[in-house]
């Protein structure tokens, strides 16, 4: 990646581990859901983040916005740490960082109509002149395809598309720079989902966004993202430009994914199946965490965390098959 880009995210080492305790609230474990990730994001890029459920996708885009406290690392939004900044003192910078949710009925408020609901972002951020405030939000209903009526209707009202426009809506209200989107497409139907696709990606083109895209589609990562981060059981396994890291996956991870999705002319025997049952957060694997599923593994791959070899300038795998 060309370092001369302007770095909107830098997150170093992070980790975030939830504690499991007892009926009696004593702490007997944790749960590592994110162990140890570093990613660097620039601006007007996608960086799509992929992965089976359960490998700590959210809960990492969560904790990089400070939704969830994390346990150790350091996040640095456009050169400034945030890492342990308080929730008062994170105000001035959830302008400048949004979400938009995976479920668009759960994430609106039923009682409130959409016109309250993006008035509601705007008051919060200081904007008090009630005229002001539902001339922005008609201006942004209109960007997101949506037109000036649907302002005084209800969540129930509309279709699953029109509600993630709503949610679209409201993260963009306040001119943001980093957007994590929680498998916002997920939820919805196939065509809805190229339009909620295309509309991010036209949004992104005007106002120079950039995106942090979770999903665990394979197709729709590689349709949206200028580059992808796999993730297996709270680690990044393997990183790479999208084209690269499509044609040519290096981590067995990558591969057993790739190998899954359905293709036409070619036979089910050439997918690679994973044998075995994914690990627990709680209790994982020594060595790297992916050993116990692996075809290739070692004897090394059971003592040894592998550490990030470069494939190419930009195509990075952490496995012990490289080592040599």
């Amino acid at each position: 990646m060309d370092e001369k880009r302007q770095k909107i995210l830098e997150a170093k080492h992070i980790k975030k581990y939830f504690p499991i305790r007892d009926a009696l609230g004593k702490q007997t474990g944790v749960v590592k859901a994110v162990d140890d990730v570093s990613i660097t994001l620039y601006k007007g890029e996608t960086y799509g983040l992929v992965g089976e459920s359960g490998c700590g996708k959210s809960t990492l885009g969560r904790s990089l916005l400070r939704l969830f406290p994390i346990t150790q690392g350091q996040i640095l939004l456009e050169g400034e740490d945030i890492s342990t900044l308080l929730p008062r003192e994170l105000r001035p910078y959830r302008e400048k960082m949004q979400m938009i949710f995976q479920d668009p009925y759960t994430s609106l408020n039923p009682r409130k109509s959409i016109g309250d609901t993006l008035e509601e972002v705007l008051k919060i951020h200081g904007e008090n002149n009630k005229s002001a405030r539902m001339e922005k939000c008609l201006e942004i209903l209109k960007m997101v395809g949506l037109r000036p009526e649907h302002y005084y209707r209800f969540p129930h009202e509309f279709s699953g598309g029109q509600r993630q426009r709503v949610g679209i809506a409201r993260a963009i209200l306040v001119n943001p720079s980093f957007i994590v989107c929680d498998e916002p497409v997920s939820a919805l139907d196939v065509s809805i989902q190229a339009q909620i696709i295309n509309l991010l990606g036209d949004l992104q083109n005007e106002k120079q966004l950039t995106y942090l895209f979770v999903s665990h589609n394979m197709s729709v990562i590689r349709y949206t993202s200028d580059r992808v981060g796999v993730m297996y059981l709270g680690h990044i396994v393997e990183e790479g430009d999208t084209d690269e890291l499509f044609s040519n996956p290096c981590h067995p991870y990558t591969k057993a994914l790739l190998s899954a999705v359905p293709k036409i002319g070619v036979h089910e025997k050439n997918r690679i199946e994973l044998t075995g049952e994914l690990p627990s957060p709680m209790n994982p694997p020594s060595g790297c965490v992916f050993h116990t599923r692996c075809p290739y593994a070692t004897g090394r791959c059971r003592e040894k965390v592998p550490s990030f070899h470069r494939i190419t300038s930009s195509h990075f795998a952490a496995c012990c098959l490289y080592d040599s």
